[in-house]
């Protein structure tokens, strides 16, 4: 096994530097702005070495279990986006890399050849496994340098639909990704037939890297570019793009709440959804003029794993011709609700069940949600008979039709948190200034910038989001219960925090580390947008 620390300023962002200074210092300070209950003091942080990250993972062991052993070799390749060949990184000489799929109990042993000219680090996206397998480099483990090899180890206790990719820099918006699928043996109601569905947006190998497009949004000069997919990014005026306040502490002004930048029904993410346009958006590696074909048959019933791996993008999905059934989301099964669409944000992940209309070629279809070109889409087909493929534009009328809601969601009773008053609650401010493309966390100047919590401790997360963008908020090595209005939410690890809007969350620290809170649009984190779940003793 073989490691290096990190140089390039890419993967050693500023946010983490700091953090790694307080993590590993002698204690940690309370963190962002703190109400209720919560009692934090100077501690000794949880570190992913301690005996009592072992100890968690011992618990969720079981003697018989199998060992799932799989070989990741990071590399570059090429990747044909219809008639255009496309060099980038990705696992095993493929877009998406392999499907790797156990069942729940199961022990997933990957070793990870790095052969990238950078360094590397995998993280397994909505998993709960040990602190030291996450993935985050200069956190959990030091960074795989080029040409070394990490393998990882840990236990899967959770059925439901994972994924799993690079943690390193922008390079989630290259190739690194693939699905991870956690079968249960004991749900014999499930369908039979499983179809994964991976999204994502692409630009990496179209005349830019993901790094260059983090430096044309620092540099502020997207607003003397051209806004067309070719350029990869969107024609803004930095200093006064909508959807953000243009102010670094979160504070907003008149002239930054412009109607056309407010959730409404139809727009529920608001009128500002991505800093990127880009030229493809697939789904299992196709675009929408060569899209990828299941075959199915009439009147079958499957299940879409839906998995939004894109670094920058918000989809909307729809099926012609049939409505969609959630039945989990990031892994977690809720009570099933149907709407014709669904929205992902980037992270997120949901199960839908379908029943195939008929005879048939049907489209599935994932909108650039927000996107001001119409045919900003990926494309799949469920194909039940001969027959043409629908035009790369095609627009199901499902996909205008209902959209599922948020408070539509609720969790089975199963994986439903049990009532309790959290001991500490922590709100989490959200802030952004585009002038210099900051994202941040909001903290007054005399605290630290992690959530202390301690083992066994109900936590509660008040996600506030005081700027006009909305956020997906993802939390490593945990699932919490989203608040519901009435009734328990879903349980999810990532959730859309729309602009100027509030999620409050509960969860239970049963997993001790140290584990990132970060915004999933990849530019975002990198420039700014996370924080820490620390646990102290």
């Amino acid at each position: 096994m073989s490691n290096s620390s990190m140089s390039n300023r890419w993967f050693r962002p500023r946010w983490l530097i700091a953090l790694v200074a307080l993590i590993t210092a002698a204690g940690v300070g309370i963190g962002l702005w703190t109400t209720g209950s919560s009692s934090a003091t100077a501690s000794t942080p949880v570190k992913p070495d301690d005996p009592a990250v072992n100890a968690a993972e011992a618990a969720r062991q079981n003697p018989d279990a199998r060992v799932r052993d799989v070989t990741l070799n990071a590399a570059p390749t090429t990747l044909q986006l219809g008639g255009k060949k496309v060099s980038t990184w990705a696992f095993n000489g493929k877009v998406p890399g392999p499907e790797i799929r156990l069942r729940a109990g199961d022990v997933l042993q990957a070793r990870v050849n790095n052969g990238l000219p950078d360094p590397l680090t995998v993280h397994w996206h909505g998993v709960a496994l040990r602190n030291d397998m996450d993935g985050v480099p200069d956190v959990t483990q030091k960074a795989i340098k080029p040409g070394g090899t990490f393998t990882y180890r840990f236990t899967v206790t959770d059925p439901g639909t994972f994924f799993y990719h690079s943690h390193v820099g922008t390079q989630l918006d290259r190739g690194l990704y693939g699905p991870l699928i956690v079968d249960d043996p004991s749900d014999t109601a499930a369908p039979r037939r499983d179809i994964t569905v991976m999204l994502d947006d692409w630009l990496d190998g179209t005349g830019r890297t993901p790094d260059q497009v983090l430096d044309r949004l620092r540099s502020g000069s997207a607003g003397t570019m051209p806004g067309m997919a070719g350029d990869g990014m969107e024609g803004h005026d930095m200093g006064s793009m909508p959807g953000m306040n243009g102010s670094e502490d979160g504070s907003t002004s008149d002239s930054s709440m412009m109607s056309g930048d407010t959730p409404t029904g139809d727009n529920p993410l608001g009128g500002d959804t991505s800093d990127v346009t880009y030229p493809y958006y697939l789904i299992n590696g196709r675009p929408p003029a060569s899209p990828a074909a299941f075959t199915v048959k009439p009147g079958e019933r499957i299940r879409l794993r839906i998995i939004n791996a894109a670094a920058d993008t918000p989809f909307r999905v729809a099926l012609g011709g049939s409505p969609l059934t959630v039945t989990a989301t990031d892994g977690f099964p809720v009570r099933p609700a149907a709407a014709d669409a669904v929205l992902l944000g980037m992270g997120e992940r949901y199960d839908a069940e379908v029943t195939v209309p008929g005879s048939g070629v049907f489209p599935l279809v994932a909108a650039a949600e927000g996107a001001e070109d119409e045919s900003a889409q990926a494309l799949a087909v469920l194909r039940a008979a001969p027959g043409p493929n629908p035009m790369p534009d095609v627009k199901p009328k499902e996909l205008s039709g209902r959209l599922l809601a948020p408070g539509d969601l609720h969790a089975t009773p199963a994986v439903t948190l049990p009532a309790r008053e959290p001991d500490r609650t922590y709100t989490v401010g959200l802030t952004g200034d585009m002038n210099t493309y900051k994202w941040g966390v909001t903290a007054p100047a005399e605290q630290g910038t992690t959530l202390p919590v301690r083992q066994s401790e109900r936590i509660k997360l008040v996600l506030e989001n005081r700027s006009m963008m909305w956020h997906p908020m993802h939390l490593h090595g945990h699932t919490f219960q989203v608040e519901g209005d009435g009734a328990p939410g879903p349980r999810k690890d990532t959730v859309i925090v729309p602009p100027m809007g509030r999620v409050t969350v509960e969860l239970d620290a049963n997993n001790p580390g140290q584990w990132p809170l970060h915004c999933h649009n990849a530019y975002h984190a990198e420039a700014g947008m996370q924080t820490m779940l620390s646990y102290v003793k």
